[in-house]
């Protein structure tokens, strides 16, 4: 009898039904499939585990400084390629597809701004260029912002998310860790306050260097931060790594930074403390 039959011709077919892309976002932390205009109106965090996911250069700084009160150092400084460098393509294709991503010459926007009409000098590490990765550029023009801060006697804050050093640039890329921290000490001796601010994921070189070497150490809640990687560690040190090591809030009990603190309270935060010291 007809009347008992599935119609299969009336049923659409699952592969001729399509989605609008980029609806939905999937949390990296929790794994929770979250409504993209939701997590716009959170300032990017996820609502169902608190997980901050990044933001973009222009983001941050609307977040935290005083509207239209940045100005960009060194904006026009951008890479070479000394070593001549090829992997699966040549350094100088790389960096052009990072320049045309992002809009900017590397992985460092560093310049002055106000919070609060309080002056700083503000960089912030752009993790979509090349992993925010360190190479000589990035570590130069850290170091200029740091000794303009030293000079000028104002707060340097400084939001970092890398990878580490850039390896396309070998050696030159890891000096860079020697002369950002000599810059950092000579702002410390001249008793100027650095506030470094810790978001995920922050690793490698840059952890290893000026990242750790802030007068107060914030993180962003959830944010991986380290070193290597904890399977290169596990494979290492041939132990089994407590859960959750690596997390801000495992770095907050042991005593490796000073505080964690929600985006939505940052401004807020870095205002109290810039005005206590």
């Amino acid at each position: 009898m007809p009347w008992f039959k599935k119609e299969r011709h009336l049923l659409p077919d699952p592969r001729s039904v399509k989605f609008p892309e980029g609806l939905w976002v999937k949390c990296n932390n929790c794994r929770q499939i979250i409504y993209r205009k939701e997590l716009v109106r959170s300032d990017k965090v996820c609502p169902k585990c608190d997980y901050h996911f990044p933001i973009t250069v222009n983001e941050r700084i609307a977040m935290v400084a005083d509207e239209g009160s940045f100005t960009e150092w060194d904006a026009a400084l951008a890479p070479e390629d000394p070593l001549k460098f090829k992997d699966t393509m040549r350094y100088t294709e790389r960096l052009k597809k990072n320049r045309e991503k992002t809009g900017y010459p590397d992985a460092l926007v560093m310049g002055g701004a106000k919070i609060n009409a309080q002056a700083v000098a503000l960089a912030i590490l752009n993790f979509s260029f090349m992993a925010g990765s360190m190479g000589s550029v990035v570590g130069e023009k850290l170091t200029r912002g740091i000794e303009r801060a030293t000079e000028e006697k104002i707060p340097l804050v400084l939001f970092s998310a890398s990878g580490g050093a850039r390896m396309q640039e070998g050696v030159l890329s890891l000096m860079q860790m020697a002369k950002t921290s000599a810059a950092i000490a000579r702002l410390q001796k001249e008793k100027v306050l650095f506030i470094s601010v810790l978001t995920d994921p922050t690793f490698g070189g840059v952890t290893a260097s000026f990242a750790m070497l802030g007068d107060i150490i914030i993180a962003e809640p959830k944010s991986l931060i380290g070193f290597a990687g904890p399977r290169v560690i596990q494979q290492t040190i041939k132990e089994q790594l407590p859960k959750g090591f690596q997390r801000a809030e495992f770095l907050l009990d042991h005593g490796m930074i000073d505080m964690i603190v929600e985006r939505k309270t940052m401004r807020e935060t870095l205002i109290q403390l810039l005005s206590f010291f």
